[in-house]
């Protein structure tokens, strides 16, 4: 078990240097993978950006997910089509949802990142960094949609997930690093003494720090 995010993320960025990428660049999912890329970040003396990704859940059934909007130079809509089908629904069905969550996207990129141009991550080693995987259909998508940005490799690091999970995510990366496979796993959160709920102004200072800028301006 963890301690919290910072030990997590002193022991992943301990397994991440020591796999040596190639002209890295850490992209972490927010909010509480922020956390624990911003010191892999650190000390790899790599950039930190973010991969903004939001589930599209399935109606009357939110928690499940038809497929996500993944951020980027220009986003990015991955489906579970084989859920769709099952359920009777289209693609045309999510387009509400879909602006919805571009909307959040967008307030949330303008909050955490001000105008901040997305890091290019052409021919980079590519980090994604998560707290933990439980299903992982959101990561999957992110994965899925930052290869068409053309990284040179994708690398997954994360402290925790379940083990079944795995194989699935070895087909999407490059890489996968990922500290500990519990078992029975219940969720992320389960496998650290402490889970606090990441704020807004916590990610939005993170990447402050990270350009080298005042942490403590107010927005």
């Amino acid at each position: 078990m963890f301690r919290d995010r910072d030990h997590a993320a002193m022991l992943l960025a301990d397994a991440v240097e020591a796999a040596a990428p190639e002209a890295p660049v850490v992209l972490a999912l927010p909010r509480g993978g922020v956390p624990v890329a911003a010191p892999v970040a650190e000390r790899l003396g790599a950039p930190l950006d973010l991969l903004m990704v939001r589930k599209l859940g399935m109606p009357g059934q939110p928690e499940l997910a038809g497929g996500a909007v993944v951020d980027g130079p220009a986003h990015e809509v991955v489906f579970n089509s084989g859920l769709l089908a099952s359920f009777g629904l289209t693609e045309e069905d999510f387009k509400p949802a879909i602006e919805e969550q571009l909307a959040e996207i967008e307030r949330r990129r303008r909050v955490y990142l001000g105008d901040h141009a997305p890091v290019d991550v052409t021919g980079r080693t590519a980090i994604v960094i998560d707290d933990g995987i439980a299903t992982g259909a959101t990561v999957k998508a992110a994965l899925k949609a930052l290869r068409k940005r053309a990284p040179a490799a994708i690398w997954l690091a994360v402290p925790v997930a379940p083990a079944d999970t795995l194989p699935e995510f070895e087909a999407l990366v490059d890489r996968l690093i990922c500290l500990e496979t519990p078992s029975p796993f219940w969720a992320v959160g389960a496998h650290y003494s402490r889970f606090d709920q990441v704020s807004d102004a916590a990610v939005a200072a993170a990447m402050r720090a990270a350009w080298g800028e005042d942490t403590d301006k107010t927005e």
